[in-house]
C-alpha cells in the first residue's frame, strides 16, 4: 500500500490544439497506491472524466490538449509517451471501464471475440490458451453459462452482464491501474452492489490500483479508501474516506454530501380524496419472438399489474432492471400495446383504442425519458421542440411559442433558451427542457421514466424539487419510474415494488420503505449504497431504516 501506481502532478489541460486555450483542468495533483481505491467525485463538468481520459491518452485531438504537469504510471510519464507506447500501456498496464458498456462494445462482434482482441494485440498466446483465459476471467466476474455468453452479442445481454464483460476485458491482462468512469450510474441497486463487490474482490486478488470516478456519494461510502473532490477543473479537497464524510472542510463538499437523498421517506402528504386520474387493471405484456428455425419464445415482461394514481400525487414504481417497470410505463402511455388488462385515463378506457382514436387522449398523459439528449431533436431549437405539441393540436404558432416561453420560465431556464439548441445545455438543463415540453399540452399525468438517474446528486436534487414544485402548482399526477430507492423516498407518496413483471408489494412510501413486508423489498433496501450514512449530518446512521425488519 506504499507504492504509488498512479501519480498526477500539477496537471493542466486546455481547450484547443495549441494548448493556449482556457483551462479545463487547472493544476490538479493526486496519487493512487497499489491495492487502493481513490474516488474522484464532483458534479458534471468538474473535470473528472477529462482527468481519466488524459491519463489513458484518449483526449479528443484538436479539442483538448494536456499543456502542463506530468502523469506517471508506475514511474513512466504517459504524457511524454508516443501513440505506439500508449497502445502498449493500455490494457497491459492500465485499463478503463466506461459508463455505458453498450456504446463501448462493438454491436456486431460477439463479446468473447472482443475480449480476445485484447489478448491477440498484447500477447503471443495461442488461440486455445486465449479462450481458456477468457472463459476463466468471465467466471471470475461471475457471468453465468460462460460458453453461451462468449458467443453472444452485446444486445443479448443485460446491462449488468455487459458491464461485467467490460470488467473482464479491462482486467484480463491484470493491469496495475483500473480507471472506472461512472460504471454503475445506470444500474439498479442490486446489480450496482454486485458490480462494486466484484471490483473490490478482483482488486484484492490482483492488487490493482483503482481510480473510481463517480458523482454518487453513496457509492463513495461503500468502496473508497480515499476521496478527491473536484470542482470546475480544480481539486478542492482530498483525504481519507472517514475524514471527508465526517469532517468535510470545504463548503462545496458539504453541499455535495447534503444533496444526497435520504432513504428515510419524506413526510407524507395528506391522503386527500382527490379524483383518480389513472388506473391500470391486471395489465400484462408478453413479447413473442420467432427464431430462424420457426420456434416461438415468449417473454412475460409484465403480468397482472394493478395501479391507481390520484390527482396531485406521486406513485413510484421501483425494482431491478428487467422487473418490468419501464414496460408498464410504456404500456400506460401506449408507446407499446399491452397484451392484456385495462388502462383508464381520466375515466376513459384507452388500452384498446386505435392510434387515430387514441390521439385526443395523448394530451392528457406525457412522458419524460431518461436521456433528454436522445429525446430532443438536435437540429430543432428548444422553443420549436416545446411548441411542436400544441401546434400539432391546433394552437396558433405565435401562441404556442409564447407558451414555450412561459414554460421555460416555469422550469427556471433563461428567456434566451428558446432560440438555442439542445447541445448548448448541460444534462440537467436538458432535462428541464424535456419537462417543459411534456407540460406543453397541459397533461393530467406525467410519467417520468428514470428521469434523474443519469444526473449528479446536486442537479438531481434540483430536478426533483422542480417536479415537486410543478406538481404542487399545477396539481399534476406523477408516475415515477426509478431504481433508486433514495429518490423514491424523497418524491413518492406511494410505492409499488416490481419483481419479474409482477407487483409484489405496494402502499404508502413511508410504510413500504421503512417496514417492508416482502423479502425482495428488504433486499432492495439493503443493497442501497451508503445506506448506513447520514450524509446531510456528516455521520453514520445508528440504525439503517430497514434494519428493524431485515
Amino acid at each position: 500500500m506504499t507504492d504509488n501506481v498512479l501519480e498526477i502532478d500539477n496537471l493542466v489541460v486546455r481547450l484547443g490544439r495549441s494548448g493556449h486555450g482556457d483551462k479545463v483542468i487547472d493544476g490538479i495533483s493526486l496519487n493512487v497506491r497499489a491495492g487502493e481505491t481513490m474516488c474522484l467525485v464532483g458534479e458534471s463538468g468538474s473535470g473528472k472524466s477529462v482527468t481519466s481520459l488524459t491519463t489513458m491518452g484518449l483526449l479528443p485531438k484538436g479539442v483538448l490538449q494536456a499543456s502542463g504537469g506530468e502523469i506517471r504510471l508506475a514511474g513512466e510519464n504517459v504524457l511524454a509517451a508516443s501513440e505506439r507506447r500508449l497502445r502498449q500501456l493500455r490494457a497491459s498496464r492500465m485499463a478503463m471501464i466506461f459508463q455505458e458498456p453498450m456504446t463501448a462494445l462493438n454491436p456486431v462482434v460477439p463479446v468473447g471475440k472482443q475480449i480476445d482482441e485484447v489478448l491477440r494485440f498484447h500477447t503471443d498466446l495461442p488461440a486455445r490458451e486465449r479462450r481458456r483465459r477468457i472463459l476463466d476471467m468471465m467466471q471470475q466476474v461471475r457471468l453465468p453459462d460462460v460458453e453461451r455468453i462468449f458467443a453472444s452479442y452485446p444486445h443479448r445481454l443485460s446491462g449488468g452482464q455487459r458491464q461485467r464483460i467490460m470488467i473482464a476485458m479491462a482486467l484480463v491482462l491484470e493491469p496495475k491501474l483500473l480507471i472506472a468512469d461512472e460504471p454503475t450510474t445506470a444500474l439498479d441497486v442490486t446489480t450496482q452492489k454486485q458490480i462494486l463487490t466484484l471490483i473490490r474482490e478482483l482488486q484484492q486478488a490482483h492488487g490493482t490500483a483503482v481510480l473510481f470516478i463517480t458523482h454518487d456519494m453513496g457509492v463513495v461510502a461503500e468502496i473508497a479508501d480515499r476521496v478527491a473532490v473536484m470542482r470546475q477543473g480544480r481539486l478542492v479537497e482530498t483525504g481519507p474516506l472517514e475524514a471527508v464524510l465526517r469532517r468535510p472542510q470545504m463548503e462545496y463538499t458539504r453541499n455535495l454530501l447534503s444533496a444526497v437523498p435520504s432513504l428515510v421517506p419524506r413526510a407524507p402528504r395528506p391522503a386527500n380524496r382527490t379524483p383518480v386520474v389513472l388506473e391500470a387493471n391486471e395489465l400484462g405484456k408478453v413479447y413473442r419472438e420467432r427464431s430462424l428455425l420457426g420456434r416461438h419464445r415468449e417473454v412475460v415482461a409484465a403480468q397482472d399489474v394493478t395501479l391507481t394514481l390520484h390527482k396531485g400525487r406521486t406513485l413510484g414504481i421501483v425494482g431491478e432492471s428487467g422487473s418490468g417497470k419501464s414496460t408498464v410505463a410504456r404500456c400506460i402511455v401506449r408507446l407499446i400495446d399491452p397484451t392484456s388488462g385495462g388502462i383508464r385515463l381520466a375515466g376513459r378506457e384507452i388500452s384498446e383504442l386505435s392510434r387515430r382514436l387514441l390521439r385526443p387522449h395523448r394530451q392528457k398523459i406525457q412522458i419524460i425519458f431518461q436521456d433528454p439528449y436522445r429525446s430532443l431533436n438536435p437540429r430543432v431549437s428548444v422553443g420549436e421542440s416545446i411548441a411542436e405539441g400544441p401546434i400539432n393540436y391546433g394552437m396558433p404558432r405565435a401562441q404556442a411559442m409564447a407558451k414555450a416561453r412561459q414554460l421555460l420560465e416555469l422550469v427556471h431556464l433563461p428567456a434566451d433558451a428558446i432560440s438555442r439548441f439542445p447541445h448548448q445545455f448541460s444534462g440537467g438543463q436538458r432535462q428541464r427542457i424535456a419537462i417543459a415540453r411534456a407540460l406543453a399540452l397541459d397533461p393530467d399525468v406525467l410519467v417520468a421514466d428514470e428521469a434523474v438517474s443519469a444526473l449528479d446528486v446536486s442537479v438531481q436534487a434540483q430536478v426533483l424539487n422542480l417536479l415537486d414544485e410543478i406538481q404542487t402548482r399545477l396539481g399534476i399526477a406523477l408516475l415515477f419510474i426509478t431504481h433508486d430507492l433514495r429518490v423514491a423516498a424523497q418524491i413518492c407518496d406511494d410505492v409499488a415494488v416490481m419483481e419479474k413483471g409482477r407487483v409484489v408489494e405496494q402502499g404508502p412510501a413511508a410504510e413500504v420503505l421503512t417496514h417492508p413486508k416482502q423479502a425482495y423489498t428488504r433486499q432492495l433496501l439493503e443493497a442501497a449504497p451508503g445506506r448506513h450514512w447520514d450524509f446531510a449530518n456528516f455521520r453514520p446512521v445508528q440504525e439503517a431504516p430497514q434494519a428493524a425488519v431485515s
